[in-house]
């Protein structure tokens, strides 16, 4: 008998339980190899059976129900039943070999009916069948808060009601009842494919061992294991949020900037037209026109340069005009720059479209603009100290004369006021659409699309200009055969991405330099915690609405030559200014002084810089963290501030931190997790990863594997071998004893 061979057993297993708790989706993955998304999952329920002529109808399912285990070949044949209670299973139990009793992890009432329906039904027609008990949908424990899940179900029905936290089964109880019914407990997902193959292996096992014990001679089945223990179910660490920065919209407010006139200090003259502009911008992305905003008027020679604070005098008005205290004169003589611009800083209102406010006039041989932001009233205009009506010819193909001259305009409320400004004459090779053009290119980088535009006059004027990046610009767009492109046309042509971005790169650094760093044309200070810093504000109203509210309306700041700004320090508003210039984030942002930047960009109300800055935060923890560094107090120190100043992508982030690495926190520094608030607390008692559930299953797997392998190979005990000596010393007994007395022999 021990030298027959083995034959193929023949193993019946029938699956029941109550009806949706995954009875025949469990069966398909095991005998179809069925891989299932979550979509496909959820779709509605329809009571099925899987047919057992599956096996005769498919070759890969009977191919698949063959299998190997523990050396005995095994043909496993899969019964599906009805959920229903009614239903008369009895043909189906008829000459099973085992019996999968299934429930659902997220129905409480499924594992109740178990013990009190199912196994008693078992036993009556299957009085000695073995039992495992198993329980489905294993991925319900930790996916029932999932965003996306929850969003498929109410996609799904929209009468889904979300699973609470008290319809979520422990391994403990599913455990519990096994025990009282006697049978094995493992868990299952279709989802995650976890436990389908060991489910029915352990199945076979169970149905092995019965029919051992039945037919005892047969030795094919002397190898047979007990069904083996299942490793918990880890669930997988839970993503990190994504940070979602809000689009740039620095080359739209550089336009509306453009278009809306706001304190502009330079006008450019082209035959009886002029278009109004900054000079803090222009000088920033044009070296031609740097040098011909810092030449000195006064003195003769070729285009120069000249100290910022000589050079803010041209663009200034007088330093008396308005009512000021003893302390901010007393700043103003202590700044670096001799003269601010100051004035009321009225916002006008032009009820014309954007060509239109660009564009001034020439009247009886004085310049009216049609529009004006930098507005003195006309009482605090006598007794300035700038010199107006100065002229001076230039030898330039572009510039032909640059003077100082008083401009008259309407504010808002419809009053003749006047401003200073540079006026510019330009060239008449120089068109004024090719001039208007060429400004839109200097503040925003770009052309209209929706004009048609003269290439050649374009390129000349840049060309005369000294604008080499327009240049390129403009031999990257036109073609030798057609120099006009149209609306259509223009639209079908594709803007060089690289040499945008090389010159919005250009003009960030420029930006930095001229605005930020020499501080060239700047109109108002701040009085900081630690100092000054002087800034422009046409840039900070059109970057910041806040300020544009400040500037433009009746408040105090809006006639200030220093506005106070209490609370803050010199860097961090340098790196708002930073921010305000060129839309990047500085670098010397860092996880140990974000908190102040975050704090003063949402109270200037700035969704992108916070968003920026979240991202650079982040983004240096997570390096920090890669290297090895401990980024945890990093995240307890940032979490609640960050949720007090809205930064909600960060505070997020620092829990999900503190909750992937919750356990190591507990042992390293468990004052600081007492020290959150009790809401944090509890979120991260919830969501902590690895859960509480799966740490006590582990360490109750690892105890039931040692008291297995106890139980299987129980230890060796070593006892001591003695003589059978009478002597009661071992150093007179047995060989010892022998040698001793030989050796006094041989002495004697």
């Amino acid at each position: 008998m021990d030298n027959e061979q083995p034959h193929q057993e023949h193993v019946k297993c029938v699956v029941v339980g109550d009806t949706a708790v995954g009875k025949t989706r469990l069966i398909c993955a095991r005998a179809c190899n069925a891989r299932l998304t979550l979509n496909q999952l959820l779709t509605t329920h329809i009571p099925t059976v899987w047919a057992i002529d599956q096996y005769r109808i498919y070759k890969e399912v009977l191919e698949r129900s063959c299998e190997v285990v523990d050396g005995v070949n095994v043909s496993l044949r899969l019964w599906d039943t009805f959920g229903d209670h009614d239903k008369d299973r009895r043909f189906a139990y008829g000459r099973s070999d085992v019996v999968l009793l299934c429930f659902s992890i997220a129905n409480p009432m499924s594992l109740r009916n178990c013990k009190v329906i199912w196994y008693p039904e078992i036993r009556r027609f299957c009085p000695s069948t073995p039992i495992v008990l198993v329980g489905c949908k294993n991925d319900l424990r930790y996916m029932y808060r999932d965003e996306q899940f929850l969003s498929l179900c109410r996609d799904r029905s929209p009468f889904f009601r979300p699973l609470r936290e008290s319809d979520i089964l422990s391994p403990e109880q599913g455990r519990s009842i096994a025990k009282e019914i006697g049978a094995p407990y493992y868990e299952t997902s279709v989802l995650t494919h976890f436990g389908v193959n060991e489910v029915f292996e352990n199945v076979i096992r169970a149905a092995l061992l019965s029919r051992r014990q039945q037919r005892f001679w047969m030795t094919n089945l002397k190898h047979v294991q007990r069904p083996l223990l299942q490793v918990p179910f880890c669930p997988p660490e839970p993503r990190p949020p994504q940070v979602i920065v809000p689009p740039p919209q620095f080359e739209d407010d550089m336009l509306s900037l453009l278009h809306s006139q706001m304190y502009t200090d330079v006008i450019f003259l082209t035959g009886k037209v002029g278009f109004a502009a900054h000079k803090s911008v222009l000088s920033a992305v044009c070296n031609s026109l740097y040098k011909l905003f810092t030449i000195d008027i006064t003195a003769e020679g070729t285009l120069g340069g000249r100290s910022a604070s000589d050079s803010s005098v041209v663009s200034s008005s007088d330093s008396s005009i308005g009512n000021f205290n003893t302390d901010t004169e007393q700043l103003l003589t202590e700044s670096p720059h001799s003269v601010i611009t100051c004035a009321s800083f009225c916002l006008s209102r032009s009820h014309h479209n954007a060509n239109q406010n660009n564009v001034s006039e020439t009247r009886h041989g004085s310049v009216r603009r049609r529009s004006s932001c930098q507005i003195h009233p006309e009482s605090h205009t006598h007794g300035t100290n700038i010199q107006t009506g100065i002229r001076r010819i230039l030898d330039h193909r572009a510039y032909q004369c640059i003077s100082i001259e008083r401009c008259e305009g309407l504010d808002h409320r419809g009053r003749v006021t006047s401003s200073i400004q540079t006026i510019v004459t330009l060239a008449n090779v120089i068109t004024p659409s090719a001039m208007q053009n060429c400004l839109r290119f200097l503040y925003t980088g770009g052309l209209d699309q929706k004009m048609c535009i003269n290439m050649t006059e374009l390129l000349e004027a840049a060309e005369l200009m000294d604008i080499p990046e327009l240049q390129t610009f403009d031999r990257e767009l036109c073609s030798p055969v057609q120099l006009i492109i149209g609306t259509g046309q223009h639209a079908q042509k594709d803007f060089s991405a690289d040499l945008h971005q090389k010159f919005a790169q250009k003009v960030r650094n420029r930006m930095r330099e001229v605005c930020l760093h020499q501080g060239l044309f700047s109109d108002v200070y701040f009085q900081l915690e630690d100092g000054l810093c002087c800034a422009h504000k046409p840039i900070l109203m059109a970057r910041c609405d806040v300020m544009a509210a400040m500037f433009r309306g009746d408040f105090r700041e809006s006639s200030a030559k220093v506005v106070h700004f209490p609370g803050v320090t010199k860097c961090c508003f340098q790196q708002l200014l930073v921010y305000l210039y060129t839309d990047e984030i500085d670098d010397s942002v860092i996880p140990s002084n974000c908190l102040e930047l975050l704090e003063l960009a949402n109270r200037l109300c700035l969704p992108r810089l916070v968003g920026l800055v979240e991202q650079k935060v982040i983004h240096d923890l997570i390096k920090f963290s890669n290297a090895g560094k401990d980024t945890t107090e990093h995240a307890l120190r940032l979490l609640e501030p960050c949720q007090m100043h809205n930064a909600d992508q960060l505070a997020d982030w620092c829990l999900y931190h503190i909750a992937v690495n919750y356990n190591d926190i507990c042992r390293k520094t468990p004052k600081l997790l007492r020290n959150l608030h009790p809401e944090n607390q509890a979120y991260l008692n919830r969501n902590r990863w690895p859960p509480v559930w799966y740490l006590k299953e582990y360490d109750y797997y690892e105890r039931c594997v040692r008291e297995r392998q106890w139980q299987e190979k129980p230890p060796k005990v070593f006892k001591r071998h003695r003589n059978n000596s009478t002597s009661g010393c071992l150093c007179f007994t047995g060989r010892n004893r022998n040698n001793d007395s030989k050796r006094a022999y041989r002495t004697v």
